[in-house]
């Protein structure tokens, strides 16, 4: 079976309400969908998030980039299998600018793209995308089946009224991991902090999210402020090209160090196990490049002895989280997951099924074939605007 025309759209996502942290606040978000029809009609989505601060790129970047890339010959083959639809993907170039020295730029594309064929495909061979873990050899070493996965809540900036309310909020919904945004301008981080351990207990698991706030001279005095309050672990402290000076903080304070904007392609992941600048690696489907992108990352950091949690961007939709939920549910050892929180961040929802998490962030594996969601056309009609088809052969 082969795609027949991919369809690329630019989708504006309304927030509940305004979202912020140390790189930027919004109160929408603007992503982009990719629509992949086969030759028999079979449709599927994919969708990707573009952040101009985390890998340089932005909605219309890519949108013009997808119209830029020789991707028609790469795509024009019979895929009988996931071997044949693995291939496929890989096979795909897209442009690049000469300054990407890291390999991130169009990452977000990249995973709208091959979501959309790993969805249609899925569909077509009815079975959950979770079922290209297996059937992809890198990743063998990561692969195990879940029925059951478990999200933790998250806390952006937000006004000391809110805090309270957010944090009984985490705490009468079970959630066992929080993580609380922190370096904000003006904002005391240990107070802020110590109100969130008092609020949560003792037994939350606590880390914290600077989004590159902090300069690497201050972050050691920052964190052992912190040490007192029990932090499991402390995400992107400096900004990316302050990231060398990570591996000395890493060898001497006694916290886990994830890296987030500094790991968006294999160039980074390679950086950061042969620099030893961290113990942890955020992988974010968009951020990485995809599915399959974010598998080979979880194998590197496997391989090196690192851990790795699956992070999301605010304001994806229920197509990136149910993305989201094939990779957690059939990949071992995530530390850490973020995602699907839709109905508590989205006023509106594109597609018929909720991918909300339940109680204690407790959410199933989807066993229905592709991503196991349907695009409502109403929705759609609504939230995106289509931008270019592409026939493809």
């Amino acid at each position: 079976m082969r795609i027949r025309e991919l369809t690329i759209y630019r989708l504006r996502l309304p927030l509940k309400r305004k979202i912020r942290h140390a790189s930027y606040s919004r109160t929408d978000s603007e992503n982009i969908l990719v629509a992949c029809t086969l030759v028999d009609g079979t449709q599927g989505w994919g969708e990707g998030v573009p952040r101009a601060y985390v890998t340089g790129e932005t909605v219309k970047g890519a949108i013009q980039q997808l119209a830029d890339a020789a991707i028609h010959e790469p795509l024009q083959v019979d895929c009988d299998n996931w071997n044949d639809v693995v291939t496929m993907c890989l096979g795909v170039r897209l442009p690049r600018p000469d300054n990407d020295s890291r390999g991130c730029y169009g990452n977000a594309l990249r995973c709208a793209l091959e979501l959309s064929v790993l969805d249609a495909y899925g569909k077509l061979f009815e079975e959950p995308v979770s079922h290209v873990t297996r059937h992809y050899a890198e990743a063998l070493p990561i692969q195990k089946s879940r029925r059951e996965v478990r999200y933790s809540g998250v806390i952006t900036a937000e006004t000391p009224a809110r805090e309270m309310i957010s944090a009984a909020k985490i705490r009468i919904y079970g959630f066992s991991h929080c993580k609380i945004k922190v370096g904000l301008p003006g904002v005391d981080d240990y107070r802020r902090v110590s109100r969130f351990r008092r609020w949560l207990g003792r037994r939350m698991d606590l880390r914290l999210d600077a989004n590159e706030a902090w300069p690497a001279a201050d972050v050691r005095q920052r964190v052992e402020q912190l040490l007192p309050l029990h932090i499991s672990s402390i995400e992107q402290p400096v900004p990316h090209a302050e990231v060398a000076a990570l591996a000395e903080l890493r060898r001497t304070l006694p916290v886990r160090i994830m890296l987030d904007e500094s790991l968006a392609s294999e160039y980074d992941a390679d950086c950061a196990i042969r620099d030893e600048t961290c113990d942890l690696f955020n992988l974010r489907l968009s951020k990485c490049g995809g599915f399959l992108a974010s598998l080979r990352l979880a194998a590197l950091a496997h391989r090196a002895g690192l851990g790795y949690q699956l992070g999301c961007h605010p304001g994806e939709s229920s197509i990136l989280s149910a993305a989201g939920r094939h990779f957690a549910a059939s990949v071992v050892n995530i530390v850490y997951l973020e995602g699907s929180y839709d109905r508590h961040i989205l006023r509106e929802q594109l597609t018929a099924e909720d991918m909300t998490f339940a109680y204690g962030g407790r959410a199933v594996a989807i066993e229905c074939g592709g991503l196991g969601v349907t695009v409502m056309a109403q929705a759609l009609d609504k939230l995106a605007t289509r931008c270019q088809t592409y026939a493809i052969g």
